[in-house]
């Protein structure tokens, strides 16, 4: 009876441990029994069948009857029952009685049933269990076939532990294969906490992770602008590198739509094709369309070529069907079409772009110039013994645009330095020559079509790095980095030179050390000066991570600057603003990280940027930014996402312009998680469209996202998901329970 023994105390784990389980608690989908813990005796190679039971009769003709808790063991199946009766002509057992069936994918219970030699199984008014995935459910009728197909008639099937069944997926039969991971339901219908959500002839779903065609789920949304929406995604899986989603709907205030989405992945390029087409917007009685393709493609270990182009089919489409206010707020798209190369030596870039306007507030004569082509080269080459460095930085652009001056600037920039750099410090002189020269078109009376520029620069750039041991175990390492860049610059009068791409950037850390104080090579700015820094680091022994970075700095003016862009007023200090900069990570669940510009000669602060965040796990987090910028921009940001209790998370964001006197965008949201279903309600209100009248406030949109996901099956309604993402720092979809 020894083995007897051993075999019955295994089924009985096996069976008892669900039912232990709560249907609060995420259980682990269950193991296939290992065959041999049950017949250590059976070689692996033996494929006959095996039957141990208490009892056993067994005829002439070779026919057997047994009893007693049975256990029929072949390969990797096993049947357990009361009884058990074999057929030798047949080969095949029917078993009845507390049937148990498993395979390395599939587990049934059952009163009654046959099995046959060759490994298939026929079950009447059974319950399965899918032993790879969460997947269980009843079936009046399972049938097993060799190779991994089930056949279920009269199917209620849930991803739901037992004890709970929140959904179910009613079906006249599904067709379940377990090696190609897919499930196909014909005459289904889907039933949410007791209430019919939809019915479709046809549904295809998958049993693991793998990729495969099939109707999705339903998406439901609604807003102030489109009213009520609807969009019925279809998945095809075309290739294992490229695949194809496709979703018509219908907007009740708008009319018929769909989306479409293009993958593509091979072994030397990656890209995406987006595009929505609105044929008969009843608002507007016009066609609406967007379209976004992407592309990289390598053709070799120094070359690549890439193309990024958007277009949209008015300039109120994002204002009627963006989803927040960064949306509403784009100004151009850019297209983009780019050929790069690099090696030791030379990094060379051929470009063509240009931007479709979206904001028709924008002027002609403000409006960015198309730059095709723009052809960018730059090449270093070593002085072997010397320690110098010659360098090049040229540029080729051909400018256009329908008002104002268009034609080429070519610019050329060689470059001597002598780098010197150690443990503790840095010493790198430079000396160098600009040369630009313009070939304009459509320039004023009198002014010059064929203008140049030509000037010398020079440049020091040191620093010394001290370093010594921190923390009250030595654990941590502090620096202490100050740096000096004097750079020299002569004037020249550049007031005969068009404005094609060239700006005065915001002052930072990085423009601080920069000899050339404008971004673009319109202007090159006169400069007699020295750039000031300090900076200290806090780093991590062990692993290296950053704890605190700081920086203070300010440029001083030994000659006034001269040079200026049309508008701009000149420097009348000896000194810019003193910029600093903090980030703090990874303090005591804290991160901090700060911006400052200040006017030491108005006693003014002139820009300044803080954000903190306190994160104690990834379920939990709670962000304020403050964001200022004298006479442009005054704004607060707040934002959080917070389990509230067992399952449910609440989360929350407000934008609000203290300039403008409104709120730019409000986003409130909950959230549901459980082991089996996910759901989650996101309202935004959100600033659609700016007002023109000065001290009115602009016109705001409300929407409503609802996302109901049903783990292991499929997901109904919009990714909300992806949009807090978007827009709460650190948001992250994890379940909320303790």
């Amino acid at each position: 009876m020894a083995p007897h023994a051993r075999a019955v105390l295994l089924l009985t784990a096996v069976v008892a441990a669900p039912a232990a389980r709560s249907a609060d608690v995420c259980p682990v989908p269950p193991a296939p029994t290992p065959p041999g813990a049950l017949f250590e005796h059976i070689d692996a190679s033996d494929h006959r069948i095996h039957i141990e039971s208490d009892a056993a009769t067994l005829g002439a003709d070779g026919d057997a009857a047994v009893s007693g808790r049975v256990l029929v063991l072949q390969d990797a199946r096993r049947v357990a029952a009361d009884q058990v009766t074999y057929d030798r002509r047949t080969g095949r057992i029917t078993v009845k009685g507390a049937v148990e069936f498993e395979d390395p994918k599939l587990r049934i219970e059952s009163d009654a049933g046959d099995y046959d030699q060759v490994g298939g199984a026929d079950f009447g008014d059974a319950s399965f269990q899918l032993l790879n995935r969460r997947g269980r459910g009843y079936a009046r009728e399972i049938k097993v076939h060799p190779g991994g197909q089930v056949s279920l008639d009269q199917v209620r099937y849930t991803t739901c532990p037992a004890g709970n069944e929140d959904w179910t997926l009613h079906a006249a039969s599904i067709k379940l294969d377990t090696a190609r991971q897919q499930g196909d339901a014909r005459s289904a219908y889907l039933v949410f906490k007791g209430v019919p959500l939809f019915y479709t002839p046809y549904l295809s779903f998958p049993l693991g992770s793998q990729r495969q065609s099939g109707l999705l789920y339903p998406n439901f949304a609604h807003s102030g602008n489109n009213g009520y929406s609807i969009g019925i995604p279809y998945y095809f899986n075309l290739a294992p590198n490229y695949d194809l989603t496709l979703t018509p709907g219908v907007m009740s205030a708008r009319g018929v739509d769909i989306d479409g989405q293009f993958r593509y992945l091979t072994a030397a390029s990656h890209g995406q094709v987006d595009t929505t087409v609105l044929p008969n917007d009843s608002q507007t009685h016009s066609g609406r369309n967007y379209f976004h393709v992407t592309d990289v493609t390598d053709f070799s270990r120094h070359s690549r070529v890439g193309f990024d182009v958007a277009s949209v089919s008015d300039s109120n489409y994002f204002q009627d069907f963006a989803v927040g206010s960064a949306q509403t707020s784009v100004t151009y798209l850019e297209r983009t079409a780019d050929y790069r190369y690099y090696d030791n030596v030379w990094r060379i870039s051929a470009q063509l772009q240009n931007f479709q306007t979206i904001d028709i507030a924008v002027g002609s004569a403000d409006r960015p110039y198309s730059r095709v082509p723009r052809i960018d080269a730059a090449a270093l080459w070593p002085l072997a013994g010397t320690g110098l460095e010659m360098a090049l930085n040229s540029e080729a652009v051909n400018f256009l645009r329908d008002v104002g001056p268009t034609g080429v600037r070519l610019n050329l920039a060689p470059e001597l330095r002598w780098s010197q750099r150690a443990a503790g410090y840095f010493f790198v002189p430079a000396v160098g020559w600009q040369f630009t020269q313009y070939d304009l078109r459509n320039v004023g009376a009198g002014a010059p079509s064929t203008p140049t520029r030509s000037l010398p620069y020079g440049r020091l750039d040191t620093g010394l790095i001290f370093e010594r041991d921190s923390g009250a175990t030595g654990q941590r390492s502090e620096t202490l980095e100050p740096r000096i860049v004097y750079s020299y610059v002569p004037y020249r009068n550049q007031d005969n030179l068009p404005i094609f791409d060239t700006a005065l950037p915001d002052l930072n850390i990085t423009d601080l050390y920069r000899t050339n104080r404008y971004v673009g090579y319109d202007r090159v700015g006169d400069a007699n000066q020295l750039s000031m820094g300090l900076t200290t680091r806090l780093f991590d022994h062990a692993d290296g991570r950053q704890y605190l970075s700081a920086t203070l700095g300010q440029i001083r003016y030994f000659t006034q600057p001269r040079v200026t862009l049309p508008g701009e007023a000149p420097a009348s200090y000896g000194a810019s603003n003193i910029i600093g900069q903090v980030a703090v990570t990874a303090y005591r669940n804290w991160s901090v990280k700060m911006d400052y510009q200040w006017n030491p000669y108005s006693s003014k602060t002139e820009k300044s940027e803080v954000s903190m965040q306190y994160r104690p796990d990834l379920a939990r987090m709670v962000n304020l930014g403050y964001r200022f910028q004298h006479g442009v921009l005054d704004q607060w940001d707040g934002s959080f996402a917070w389990p509230m209790a067992r399952h449910w998370n609440v989360v929350g964001r407000l934008v609000y312009s203290i300039i403008d006197r409104q709120t730019i965008e409000q986003v409130a949201g909950i959230e549901y998680s459980s082991c089996c279903w996910r759901f989650e309600v996101v309202q935004r209100r959100y600033l659609a469209k700016r007002s023109t009248v000065v001290n009115q406030p602009g016109a705001l949109d409300t929407s409503i996202a609802v996302q109901l996901e049903l783990l292991g099956l499929s997901n109904v309604g919009r990714p909300a998901g992806s949009f807090l993402q978007r827009s709460i720092s650190g948001y992250s979809a994890v379940n909320p329970t303790p």
